[in-house]
């Protein structure tokens, strides 16, 4: 975990940098930006939230390690996705992500960025909780709270507004206002109060959840729920309050207002999917530092009979023997899953790769090119059979996977990565090191872009277009970079 001192340098990067205009997608023009807001009070287009997402985002890329894996990306993107549905925001984009971190905590983005830290996801008892969580962050957006407050604030370009909310919530995870002050002064702290949501935004927020989550099949009444097991934290804390407590304040007059709505809604069972069972028993096994703690954590649990599903036990005590490289232990687990599950994504990934990890390289393949078959359009699947082709010498199958993967999700840092090594295996020099800019520039490393794009300068035997392009990219990128050491 990073240090509180870096938490804090890069938290003063991100103010300084409040006049630095944004890199735009590699083939865009000017970078040029309007206002967020005018005298006479109008909002974002589209468009211009569109860029400030995109912006934000890469601020918390390089400053938060947000989670890359394909199973549970895909999992907290179908549960977002099927609330906004519900939503007044049915038919908008929105990009759900979840942050490897104990915090017990959740925010929304400009652009529809919604991110939920680990911890979040472990503290809640039910999928209904965490979709409230969900709901309740959605609505914000929607609502246009976030846009609001930021024009309170006062009339920042789109840009700077990124760099103030990610620092308001980097500054927020590590000590809130003063953190906050000591990177930018009394301005910035100011305007953190303005940004933050009010009282009046909050109520709007549960009671619009609420709906959502009603109509999306999911527990109204898990939002009181969690309020109330999060108050009662708030008496047991003291001053040291959860993150969540601090960014959505739960008082009493809050959590009875929640249980009067939800109570409209006649009552019935709702049963968690087994996805939710199998995120959270990943990110179970993942909090173990070693994983032979995990080992015998799951092992434990199975032999005591304390899980809520036996399958997700046995799950992660699958996956934590995949990390300390038990494969013949990994496989008969996973393969007796699937015998009641074969069509499981989860246990389909897990055990090509526990293949793929043992050597069993066809094996591997064969496995995931059936359930490709059945499953076309599930990017899991898809992004480790081509990561698998790689590793398997078939560069230019992987290359094409690929680049369909990437025009399907722009932003996937993952994808410029394996893009990156596909070209490098076919003699592509320059468009490998072109493709690794990309995967640097979206995780916020402006320095490792620039320096990509350099080399891939220095390839021998470019023509005219392939330099012409390259040279735009990179005095785009520099432009950022000079731009923050001029500030500092």
């Amino acid at each position: 975990m990073t240090h509180p001192h870096s938490y804090r340098w890069l938290i003063l990067v991100l103010c300084i940098s409040l006049c630095v205009a944004p890199l735009q997608a590699w083939s865009s023009g000017s970078n040029e930006l309007p206002e967020i807001g005018a005298a006479s009070g109008n909002l974002f287009t589209p468009l211009q939230e569109q860029q400030l997402g995109k912006t934000f985002m890469r601020y918390i890329r390089a400053t938060q390690p947000v989670i890359d894996d394909p199973l549970l990306d895909d999992y907290i993107n179908k549960l977002g996705n099927r609330l906004v549905e519900h939503s007044e925001g049915k038919g908008s984009k929105f990009t759900f992500f979840l942050v490897d971190s104990p915090v017990i905590n959740a925010y929304a983005g400009p652009g529809g960025y919604i991110g939920v830290y680990t911890g979040l996801v472990l503290t809640t008892q039910s999928e209904s909780e965490l979709a409230a969580v969900l709901a309740h962050e959605i609505t914000h957006v929607t609502q246009k709270h976030l846009q609001r407050a930021w024009y309170a604030a006062s009339n920042l370009s789109l840009v700077q507004s990124a760099a103030l909310v990610a620092a308001v919530i980097l500054g927020a995870t590590v000590g809130g206002d003063a953190a906050i002050a000591a990177a930018s002064g009394a301005q910035a702290a100011m305007q953190q109060q303005q940004i933050n949501f009010t009282r009046q935004n909050e109520k709007e927020a549960d009671r619009l959840g609420i709906n959502i989550l009603h109509e999306a099949n999911f527990d109204p009444r898990a939002m009181p729920s969690f309020f109330t097991r999060m108050g009662r934290a708030n008496r047991s804390y003291g001053t040291e309050l959860p993150e969540f407590l601090r960014t959505h304040p739960v008082t009493n007059s809050r959590i009875a207002d929640s249980l009067g709505r939800a109570e409209v809604y006649s009552y019935k069972q709702y049963v968690d999917s087994f996805h939710y069972l199998l995120a959270r028993t990943t990110l179970r096994e993942r909090s173990f530092h070693e994983p032979r703690d995990a080992i015998s954590y799951f092992t434990a649990a199975l032999e005591e009979g304390r899980y809520r599903d036996k399958a997700a036990a046995a799950y992660g005590l699958a996956l934590a023997l995949l990390r300390d490289d038990q494969y013949k232990k990994a496989s008969a687990q996973l393969n007796a899953l699937l015998q009641n599950h074969p069509d499981t994504l989860e246990f389909i990934v897990s055990a090509s790769r526990t293949d793929m990890e043992a050597g069993n390289k066809k094996s591997a393949i064969a496995r995931l090119e059936a359930a490709v078959e059945k499953q076309p359009l599930s990017y899991p699947l898809q992004i480790t059979l081509a990561e698998f082709y790689l590793r398997a010498g078939k560069a230019k199958t992987a290359y094409r996977k690929l680049s369909f993967l990437a025009s399907l999700r722009p932003e996937n840092t993952h994808v410029y990565k394996l893009l990156a090594e596909a070209a490098a295996d076919m003699g592509r020099q320059a468009e490998s090191h072109q493709h690794m800019a990309m995967h640097y520039y979206l995780k916020g490393a402006l320095e490792a872009s620039a320096l990509q794009l350099k080399i891939a300068l220095r390839v021998p035997n470019l023509n005219f277009y392939e330099t012409a392009r390259l040279e735009s990219q990179l005095k785009k990128v520099q432009k950022e970079i000079d731009d923050l050491k001029e500030k500092k």
